[in-house]
């Protein structure tokens, strides 16, 4: 648990992770192959770790900062959605490579199936960062999408020993548990050996652990790292510390339109919550409230900007 700050001492919150302009299509019918299939497509501002940080700073957080790479094309509109969500941009422009896009197929069960041109997201590299970025953070929040670069692992690995040599407790969301099989489980759990809290949704949490049981696999994440917070959805999320889990949190009644960032959504109201001096139980409490905030939106950023197209 992060104790609350007092006066002076470090307050904020730094994400380092994936912006992307989210392509969300929401179809009420089975996708009819080799022809048309009607949907509602809206452009909006997206990405793990910038998602995370909206909804931190939604749940109260004053300073919430985000370091992240994008095209030059759209650095501007992104820049612009991120304050307007409270965020303060730490935006490296691209030359080469276009943003991070994600064509997100939202079907009738507002069930979110992505395809995913991971763009100038995963070429932050060591060169983006500086130990600087740490002045005034209390907490430093890696998403998971950087570990399945080179560059960008080199970066978020660079972060997390930066953080560690100055007592700044540091988070992974693992993110994908597509990518985690394609990189190697041993490899991720290799990478994120120097966090102090993993939290993987229940197919990452059995996919990093190689248990079908979601609570013995939470219970063994957190051997691994001092504090795991499985979510599962509608089922709530499992707290688990040292070995076993210590709580499991009751689930929060939404009616679901688009699950699309909801995990994000988890994430930013926990590490709030945390930063707020709750403990992990009631803090997992506060990010089940945001998921379930998150399901009835379209898109995956908490209310504010609705402007399409950046």
């Amino acid at each position: 648990m992060t104790p609350p700050a007092g006066p002076g001492a470090p307050s904020a919150l730094l994400v380092v992770g994936d912006v992307a302009t989210d392509v969300v299509a929401r179809h009420g019918s089975a996708l009819a192959h080799g022809t048309d299939t009607a949907a509602e497509i809206r452009t909006l501002p997206g990405g793990a770790g910038a998602n995370a940080a909206c909804w931190a700073a939604y749940s109260g957080r004053t300073d919430v900062r985000l370091l992240g790479r994008v095209g030059r094309d759209a650095l501007a509109w992104h820049e612009t959605c991120l304050r307007e969500a409270g965020v303060r941009p730490l935006l490296v422009a691209d030359d080469e490579a276009p943003t991070a896009t994600v064509v997100a197929l939202v079907d009738a069960d507002a069930e979110r199936t992505f395809l995913t041109d991971s763009g100038a997201a995963l070429r932050l590299c060591p060169a983006d960062w500086s130990p600087a970025l740490l002045d005034g953070v209390a907490r430093l929040h890696l998403s998971g999408y950087l570990f399945f670069a080179d560059s960008s692992r080199e970066l978020a690995s660079l972060a997390a020993a930066d953080a560690g040599g100055r007592g700044i407790p540091v988070s992974v969301d693992p993110a994908s548990a597509g990518f985690i099989a394609a990189l190697g489980v041993d490899r991720f759990l290799a990478a994120t050996a120097g966090a102090d809290i993993l939290l993987p949704n229940a197919d990452e949490a059995r996919l990093l652990t190689g248990l079908p049981d979601v609570a013995d696999a939470a219970a063994k994440l957190s051997r691994h790292v001092p504090l795991a917070v499985v979510t599962l959805g509608s089922g709530g999320a499992l707290v688990a510390e040292s070995g076993a889990v210590t709580a499991r949190i009751a689930p929060v009644s939404a009616t679901a339109v688009d699950t699309t960032g909801a995990g994000d959504a988890f994430t930013g109201a926990f590490l709030a919550a945390l930063l707020s001096g709750s403990p992990a139980a009631t803090a997992a409490a506060s990010g089940c409230r945001a998921g379930a905030h998150a399901v009835g939106l379209h898109g995956a950023r908490p209310p504010g900007r609705t402007d399409t197209g950046p």
